[in-house]
């Protein structure tokens, strides 16, 4: 796997003009990267940890033509390079949110962090590996379910939902989940970000789904968007890594680039309007 980046300087933190770089080397060239370089490199903001607020990044793989699944899972778009940048920004996160939906139909787990990640010190100071928060407006879950029940005691499955959603439905998983309650009658994703924020899960790792993605983005709340595209064309008719309702051209600038046997990984920064 090596590294493009644009101009050879490292990028800002967006939300801190002229302030701290973002921790990735800017002088690797190209290099080929070992664990920690990429670790380094896919860093979150040195001052994002106690900013106001979380900082949202989010990880989706697409096609050449956009899609973001074959055969409904975005598995068969993924490579050995594509896993590695998996694994390391779940090493990376304090939490991993991600649609209910998503979650069924990619077959979650409660997460783990795997070698070499585990021993490069990533998780020092909290959990073995970050908690998985599943957002929900009907709450169709299973309390029993091992993605919910074993899930580790220091990094309980965190339910987000929204004041209208079934409420013993939602008595029953706070038995066996973290439970935050975000808007009335729909998911107010900012105001369950401001809810990590300040459990102080403040690197936040969205991976989809398209639906979740677009809703983010309509919110102007994602501040990063690491993009795998695969060196296949999918055709017509798959999801796409958005889904649902338009919103205004959302404009992104690229951070890095990397590439390994024609697969490309870049990190695009939102720019604030």
């Amino acid at each position: 796997m090596r590294l493009r980046i644009p101009g050879g300087r490292s990028p800002v933190d967006p939300r801190q003009r002229g302030q701290a770089p973002l921790s990735h080397d800017a002088d690797l060239g190209d290099a080929e990267l070992d664990d920690t370089a990429l670790a380094r490199l896919y860093a979150y903001p040195a001052d994002s940890g106690t900013a106001p607020g979380a900082w949202v990044r989010a990880n989706m793989v697409a096609s050449l033509d956009g899609a973001a699944v074959v055969d409904g899972q975005s598995a068969g778009l993924s490579s050995p390079g594509d896993r590695r940048v998996f694994w390391a920004l779940r090493a990376l996160a304090d939490v991993i949110v991600v649609g209910a939906g998503t979650a069924r139909a990619e077959g979650y787990h409660p997460t783990r962090t795997k070698e070499p990640w585990a021993s490069l010190g990533l998780r020092t100071g909290r959990p073995a590996a970050p908690p998985l928060a599943l957002v929900s407006q009907s709450l169709e879950l299973d309390p029993a379910t091992p993605l919910i029940a074993d899930a580790p005691d220091d990094a309980r499955t965190i339910i987000i939902t929204c004041e209208s959603s079934p409420a013993g439905r939602r008595a029953a998983l706070a038995r066996a989940a973290d439970v935050i309650v975000a808007g009335e009658h729909s998911v107010d994703l900012a105001a369950a970000f401001a809810g990590l924020a300040d459990r102080g899960l403040r690197h936040v790792l969205c991976e989809g789904g398209p639906r979740l993605l677009t809703d983010i983005v309509a919110g102007g709340l994602l501040d990063e968007l690491c993009l795998t595209v695969s060196p296949l064309l999918a055709g017509v008719g798959p999801v796409r890594i958005l889904a649902g309702a338009l919103f205004p051209a959302h404009r992104l600038r690229l951070a890095h680039l990397l590439e390994e046997d024609g697969v490309l990984f870049a990190r695009y920064h939102s720019i604030p309007a």
